[in-house]
């Protein structure tokens, strides 16, 4: 089993980016994905999830209406649209994956994890 993240990167605050996890190893339409982000200093908290057929997602209250969660089972893909980047959305990005269908909010809850990706957003 193995989780790619990429896609980070350093952009200015109000900027957009685009996470991809590339996923391996595991029967897309059996687990569900989620992005999970920690700043310098900080525990890691939840960013977003979703089911593995996409009808459900799940946001962090600081991110909702400006995050987008998406997956392509397909092509063994999950997404992480970004769009008007605060500095405090700062820290490395990591996605996740749990063998059910049902996401959950606690990093305990993922069997699998990325290596994270790095998004840095000045001010």
């Amino acid at each position: 089993v193995q989780l790619q993240a990429s896609g980070g990167g350093l952009v200015q605050s109000g900027g957009s980016l685009r996470l991809s996890c590339a996923v391996s190893g595991l029967a897309m339409d059996s687990v569900a994905i989620a992005w999970f982000r920690q700043a310098p200093g900080k525990e890691r908290d939840f960013v977003a999830a979703i089911k593995p057929r996409a009808y459900n997602t799940n946001y962090a209250d600081s991110v909702k209406g400006r995050f987008t969660i998406s997956r392509d089972n397909a092509k063994n893909m999950v997404y992480l649209q970004m769009n008007s980047l605060k500095p405090e959305d700062t820290a490395v990005y990591y996605c996740a994956a749990r063998g059910q269908t049902y996401f959950s909010t606690s990093d305990a809850a993922y069997d699998y994890w990325g290596q994270g990706t790095q998004v840095t957003v000045s001010s």
